[in-house]
């Protein structure tokens, strides 16, 4: 993946951004608080949009089966969020083959954990189909960071 000149500069911003926004935390937060991780939840909050934009357009206005609607939703999310975590948080200059090779075990792991698993379950109980898939969306947050951070995106 290359990134051209105005690109660049939009990744530097956005990193900046997140430095200058991480290091105004209270209470000592600055020291905690990657600023990795206050990039990955502002690109990870767009990309679950777009999830759930596409989830409610399949499954709610098209009527296509819950199972599908979330795969078809979750796997246009997860590549954006791939790319995007890729250049414009982590930065990664690694080599896109084997780094997405990685990314794609981390979410399949978490496609059937999280996604699946959490989402289905709680609708089988009764919970309304979007907030089961915002209560699963928090569990995956956790575990998406921490993967990319420290599998996937490594230095």
């Amino acid at each position: 993946m290359r990134v051209g000149p105005g690109q660049v500069q939009l990744v530097e911003r956005f990193h900046r951004f997140c430095e200058l926004v991480v290091a105004r935390l209270p209470f000592g937060l600055d020291s905690v608080v990657a600023p990795t991780f206050l990039g990955f939840c502002l690109i990870n909050s767009f990309t679950f949009g777009v999830d759930l934009l596409l989830l409610t357009a399949m499954h709610g206005g098209l009527g296509i089966p819950l199972p599908v609607a979330v795969t078809v939703a979750y796997a246009c999310a997860f590549a954006l969020s791939y790319v995007l975590n890729r250049t414009m948080n982590f930065r990664s200059h690694a080599p896109v083959g084997p780094q997405f090779t990685v990314y794609v075990i981390v979410v399949v792991i978490n496609y059937l954990a999280f996604i699946l698993g959490v989402s289905s379950a709680l609708a089988a109980l009764g919970v309304e189909y979007r907030i089961a898939r915002l209560a699963a969306g928090a569990c995956e947050a956790v575990y998406m960071y921490s993967a990319m951070r420290w599998v996937v995106f490594r230095r």
